[in-house]
């Protein structure tokens, strides 16, 4: 279907900007896919290194049936593409020396864990992820599809009873602390949240949803690293026969009579017949679009929460490593005082908690022979001064804290190590103060209150991505390009 020999223009690779090109293409729509950096797939990029190869971003496979949802639109399954195997245990979590639980993935030796910490939380657990389940479901089902373009898409009864259920005017927080008194067991249900944008009391209770997708959906890894599903995407795509643009940089997008007319690049011009903007929002807003084009002002955004950025560290070291797990939790030290940090008073954490993956565990081809691949992450309040004295104070940090915890004496066997943090979010993606996650999951920037999908000036432009919605995360960023690429093929069909 296609209402001119003129393209569709994606602008940028990611998750969103790769689902929505894949579902443009299968209905016959012409696409061009542009991409500003040397390769596809945005902030799940790879870094190859002396025989290391890094995942770049995302490192955690949630809700695997999303990605299957999108593969079988186009006949296909995950394992058409890689091999997804299922952790177990699913993370540890380090909460100080000689102390840590490892986190089943089975839902009996979870319930057991459970009842060791804390006496009578077994049936309160069960009876939070039964409402988490709840949550889940009706979330996938009837809230993450609708473009929430406006507040009359939640006028259903259904839907209504449902918000209510779903707990949207709660907070994570007060759901968890109602039901669990142990801290540790407080810490592993309100972690999935750290990563949505605010902090658990801040974050609308519907977001226990994410417990379920944790605990009982598990975490799984795809053999060859998280860039393998950009891969597979990227095949849909060229099969379908999306044209793709690497190294190219859209620097304007130029409007008449209501539509994009014309996509301005470092490299050319094109006349299109609709874009859908997978690129950061807020920069596609200020700096592509004339001003009377723009969906909101530079005031306006930054009025936004925005969900942390990250201090990142790619590291190889020269031996095998065997007190650690693929996924690494260090909550030793004061949990509310680094979300505090992060989101009402932004500064550099004093005592952070971190993440390490170790991909090579599971999955040689991420190392040499010998050799173990390290990834660290330290969530930061965007928008920070970032520099490098600041990074290597940080990365002292968790150094001595990992050897410390796991006994595990790395120092003296690095032999790769590469930062990334506020500025290189910055430079390779333009990403909106730095952030790495995008918008903040807070109740006032939910379903319609999140910037819209739909442009309100130009009736050929959608937006896809982390800054719209459903919202940020891998699965969200997939579902988020599928949904822009329907509401723009609906534009299309009315145009015609």
């Amino acid at each position: 279907m296609s209402n001119s020999t003129k393209k569709v223009i994606v602008i940028g690779s990611g998750f969103a900007g790769l689902c929505a090109a894949g579902t443009l293409a299968k209905q016959g729509i012409k696409v061009l896919l542009i991409e500003k950096n040397e390769q596809l797939g945005g902030r799940a990029r790879i870094w190859k290194e002396q025989g290391f190869t890094f995942d770049m971003g995302p490192s955690w496979y949630w809700m695997p049936e999303v990605f299957e949802n999108y593969y079988h639109q186009f006949g296909k399954k995950a394992s058409d593409f890689y091999d997804l195997k299922r952790l177990s245990p699913s993370y540890r979590i380090y909460f100080g020396k000689n102390d840590v639980v490892d986190v089943p993935s089975d839902y009996l030796s979870l319930r057991n864990l459970f009842e060791e910490i804390e006496p009578g939380s077994g049936d309160k657990l069960f009876a939070f992820l039964n409402d988490a389940k709840y949550k889940y479901e009706t979330g996938m089902n009837d809230f993450v599809w609708r473009p929430s373009d406006s507040i009359t898409e939640f006028f259903e009864l259904s839907i209504v009873k449902a918000l209510f259920k779903m707990n949207l005017f709660g907070s994570v927080s007060k759901e968890v602390r109602s039901l669990f008194k142990h801290p540790k067991l407080r810490k592993l249900l309100e972690f999935p949240v750290l990563f949505l944008g605010a902090t658990p009391q801040n974050t609308p209770g519907l977001y226990s949803l994410m417990n379920y997708a944790d605990l009982v959906l598990g975490t799984w890894y795809p053999m060859g690293g998280m860039n393998e599903i950009v891969k597979a995407m990227e095949s849909i795509a060229i099969e379908q026969g999306v044209e793709i643009h690497l190294n190219e940089e859209v620097i304007e997008i130029q409007s008449e009579s209501n539509n994009v007319s014309k996509v301005i690049t470092n490299k050319g011009s094109y006349e299109v017949s609709g874009v859908i903007a997978a690129a950061d929002y807020a920069h596609v807003d200020e700096k592509l679009l004339s001003k009377k084009d723009a969906n909101y002002s530079p005031q306006s955004w930054d009025k936004r929460t925005m969900s942390p950025s990250s201090l990142l560290f790619y590291v190889g070291v020269n031996k095998r490593l065997k007190n650690i797990l693929h996924h690494n939790l260090f909550f030793d030290e004061d949990f509310e005082q680094h979300a505090k940090e992060i989101y009402t008073e932004p500064q550099w954490p004093s005592k952070p908690l971190f993440y390490v993956c170790c991909p090579s565990l599971l999955d040689r081809s991420t190392a040499p022979d010998g050799h173990e691949n390290l990834f660290f992450l330290i969530p930061l309040a965007p928008g920070l001064n970032d520099s490098e004295m600041e990074r290597e104070k940080y990365f002292e940090m968790m150094l001595l804290r990992l050897e410390n915890y796991t006994g595990e004496n790395i120092r003296n066997n690095i032999v790769v190590k590469r930062s990334y943090a506020m500025n290189d979010f910055v430079k390779d993606y333009h990403s909106y103060k730095g952030n790495a996650y995008g918008l903040a999951n807070t109740l006032l920037q939910t379903a319609f209150l999140k910037p819209k999908m739909k442009s309100k000036k130009l009736k050929n432009l959608f937006y896809a991505g982390q800054l719209t919605v459903p919202g940020p995360g891998v699965p969200p960023a997939i579902i988020s390009g599928q949904l822009a690429a329907q509401e723009l093929i609906k534009s299309l069909k009315k145009s015609i």
